[in-house]
């Protein structure tokens, strides 16, 4: 075969590489983003392009009703404040425990820590699901249904794996001498932790912060089983409910699912550079 031959086949090889996981990868994004969009567009769409034969791909004339519709509904504001209270306690809970349990197992070599480790991987591997009736049978001994204290416990439980993990393989990552450097300097380890590796590990807690949210957020079973009472009740069982009352209302209830789905869409745009940096550096260490 001729070098020009050869040549003009490497270069459409080359190109065809270039090319394809960048098609690709605009075929997955379109899959994974139309299902977001169509339920926002959906939301400012007037009832007359909801029910159109045709699919109607813009709003012709954007409407906030079905928003207002939906924020007024009973109870939402209720729901909110305890999907807050419940994320906040685990997420800030399960990093308090966490960055001092990945610091013990990446910086110290103690009885147990392999197993240790092996705990962990195994808790996060686990269905939750399996664990609903188990989790059901302590919280009602303890006399605490229809409360958000054992949620909040329990959902810190839930990621508390993931997040040692995670910070554990971050915390390997940063050197022992500066460490060591601050505690010659005449700090205790509390303080060259707080002041020196800390610091350090913002991408890693981004990155477990994001997660835990995600998590918490969108929990549905456990919630459903152990707070029957719409007062201790959070924003996943608000749109089921959303859903029976209003029917065949899909502007409000695509307008409730849009408010649902903000505070994620909000906090993966703020952390998400953060975050790809902490899961990457959290997966090879340690």
């Amino acid at each position: 075969m001729k070098p020009s031959a050869l040549n003009r086949r490497a270069g459409s090889g080359s190109l065809l590489g270039r090319v394809w996981p960048g098609a690709a990868a605009v075929v997955l994004f379109i899959g994974f983003a139309f299902p977001v969009y169509w339920m926002f567009s959906t939301a400012f769409k007037a009832n007359k392009d909801i029910v159109a034969d045709t699919p109607v791909w813009f709003p012709t004339s954007p409407t906030f009703e079905h928003f207002t519709r939906a924020m007024e509904a009973d109870g939402f504001w209720t729901f909110v404040g305890n999907s807050l209270t419940v994320t906040a306690i685990a997420v800030g809970l399960s990093l308090v425990i966490a960055l001092l349990a990945s610091f013990a197992v990446a910086r110290m070599r103690f009885r147990g820590r392999k197993g240790f480790i092996l705990v962990m991987m195994m808790a996060q591997m686990a269905p939750w699901e399996v664990m609903v009736i188990a989790y059901y049978m302590i919280v009602r001994d303890a006399d605490m249904l229809n409360s958000l204290a054992p949620l909040a416990a329990i959902y810190t439980v839930m990621v508390l794996p993931f997040t040692v993990l995670t910070l554990r393989g971050y915390v390997a990552a940063v050197p022992k001498e500066l460490e060591e450097s601050a505690m010659v300097d005449g700090c205790t380890r509390v303080q060259a932790f707080i002041r020196v590796i800390f610091p350090l590990l913002a991408p890693g807690v981004m990155a477990t912060s994001l997660f835990g949210f995600i998590t918490v957020w969108n929990e549905f079973p456990m919630v459903l089983i152990l707070n029957k009472d719409a007062g201790a009740q959070t924003l996943p069982l608000w749109i089921t409910s959303f859903r029976t009352t209003f029917g065949d209302d899909w502007g409000a209830t695509m307008a409730a699912s849009s408010l649902f789905a903000v505070p994620i869409l909000v906090l993966f745009v703020i952390l998400q550079r953060k975050a790809v940096g902490g899961l990457t550096s959290g997966a090879v260490k340690g």
